[in-house]
């Protein structure tokens, strides 16, 4: 088990992880029902509750370099089991953009699968399923996982060769740019 001295919080870290997720890190008090109720705790490193007290002791590198929350499901298990109306789950995908801005993609298979993911609906205004596949395929070299299911769903056109035309998806696209002129923006203060 690894030692995490204590000595030197980060009060910016806590400050931050608060301003964006909305949440008073805080008022948690271990009462650890939110790593009771998590269906993936067996797979974390870090418990959710042990990641709350980390947040609150302004450990930003135990935090952002676990690999729970990259793990984590957003299944709102957690937040709904708080006493004390914390989202939980909104403070762990707010770690999980602190890690990727940080550099920190403990988990490189998920962060592919998000990438590709996101890129999808940038291009497409929605998912291509498709077009993920392929695309995480490329970033990961996982080129025969799950190459067995491909017979079974193209004919029920469940991986369309064609991407589905939307209406609108240029107002898709130009989310994903006032977001990174935001994040540039930012960048720049």
């Amino acid at each position: 088990m690894e030692t995490i001295p204590l000595n030197s919080p980060d009060k910016e870290f806590i400050r931050e992880v608060q301003e964006r997720s909305g949440q008073n890190v805080l008022t948690c008090y271990q009462c650890g029902n939110c790593t009771a109720g998590c269906p993936y705790n067996f797979a974390y490193d870090i418990s959710v509750s042990r990641v709350m007290r980390l947040v609150q002791l302004g450990q930003r590198e135990a935090v952002l370099k676990s690999h729970s929350i990259w793990l984590c499901a957003s299944c709102q298990s957690c937040t709904t089991r708080c006493p004390n109306s914390i989202d939980v789950a909104k403070i762990m995908d707010v770690l999980r953009h602190m890690a990727r801005e940080a550099g920190y993609a403990t988990e490189r298979n998920i962060k592919a699968f998000g990438d590709a993911f996101l890129e999808s609906v940038e291009k497409h205004g929605r998912v291509y399923e498709l077009g993920v596949t392929a695309s995480y395929v490329c970033k990961t070299g996982r080129f025969w996982t799950d190459i067995d299911l491909a017979p079974a769903m193209l004919p029920k056109n469940k991986l369309s060769i064609k991407p589905h035309e939307i209406r609108g998806k240029e107002h898709v696209s130009e989310i994903f740019k006032r977001f990174r002129e935001r994040d540039i923006a930012k960048e720049n203060r």
